[in-house]
């Protein structure tokens, strides 16, 4: 009687990964009167009032578009309402113990930075929290396409440079843009990709998902004084421009055009991620300095 081995089974990560992106619905076609605009009136987050209690403003996004609107410079029936990243979609960069870890009320409110969250019911925090973020991780994801497509967009929400593929942090739950380069490395064929980050903080969770990836460079321009003062993400950025408290107008901008000037003679991108950042603006409670706006 002969005696055989069961066969042995072994996962490959990147197959499953790009598996993932090929199946997803986060990419459809865009109607050409729709402008590469992305926004969803999902994506405000309104929590009986405990939104409030954190200095960031969860509500910006819906009167940006309002602002614009109201001002005769955007159509809202051209604006294009993004897919809800699923979970088989998040999982393209995040562990399943993150995403496990989110179905507690307490992580999400350290996440946040929201404490009296913790003591809501999970499904109010998913339904109130999470789903508009899920919303904006759809519209970064997408704005990969349009922007090849039309050579240009914009994702209204989205930018949630703190959270990497396994930590989430300073209001960050969603490694978006880490999951936007991914679906753009598989879905649009793109090898070269380049992150310019002036939100006032680091962003030190990209820079901790692609901290070998030499198919992604980094310039990020920040405050390092104020959070996440990462110093071990700071090894990984490929262009380091730090812009101390109460730096003005005229000393920013000098900053920036030097080392855009530099990144573009060090790297040649197919596409560009900018993630802009309000906080950078003289008043705002968090970023520190002093950048007055329209000069």
């Amino acid at each position: 009687m002969s005696s055989s081995s069961s066969p042995s089974v072994t996962t490959d990560a990147e197959t499953l990964k790009r598996n993932r992106i090929l199946s997803s619905k986060l990419y459809f076609d865009i109607p050409i009167f729709k402008l590469p605009l992305i926004y969803s009136p999902d994506y405000d987050i309104s929590f009986l009032g405990i939104e409030k209690l954190h200095p960031f403003d969860s509500s910006k996004w819906g009167r940006i578009c309002q602002f614009l609107s109201s001002e005769g410079f955007l159509d809202k029936n051209c604006i294009v309402e993004p897919l809800e990243a699923s979970k088989e979609d998040l999982l393209v960069v995040h562990s399943e113990s993150y995403l496990k870890s989110l179905q507690s009320s307490p992580n999400v409110s350290i996440i946040i930075e929201v404490p009296p969250v913790a003591l809501f019911p999970n499904c109010l925090v998913q339904r109130k929290v999470l789903y508009p973020f899920r919303k904006q991780v759809g519209g970064t994801i997408l704005a990969a396409k349009l922007a090849k497509e039309r050579g240009w967009a914009i994702n209204v929400g989205g930018g949630f440079h703190h959270c990497s593929a396994d930590e989430g942090g300073g209001f960050c739950a969603y490694a978006d843009i880490s999951l936007c380069i991914h679906y753009a490395f598989v879905q649009l064929n793109i090898s070269r990709v380049m992150i310019i980050d002036l939100d006032a903080h680091q962003g030190n969770g990209h820079e901790k998902d692609f901290s070998s990836d030499s198919r992604v460079y980094i310039l990020d321009m920040f405050n390092p004084g104020i959070y996440p003062r990462d110093y071990e993400a700071r090894r990984f950025i490929d262009q380091k421009v730090e812009v101390v408290s109460g730096t003005t107008t005229n000393e920013y901008l000098k900053k920036l055009d030097e080392a855009l000037e530099v990144a573009g003679h060090t790297f040649d991108p197919e596409l560009v991620i900018y993630n802009a950042g309000t906080d950078i603006l003289e008043g705002d409670p968090l970023g520190m300095l002093k950048v007055k706006w329209g000069v």
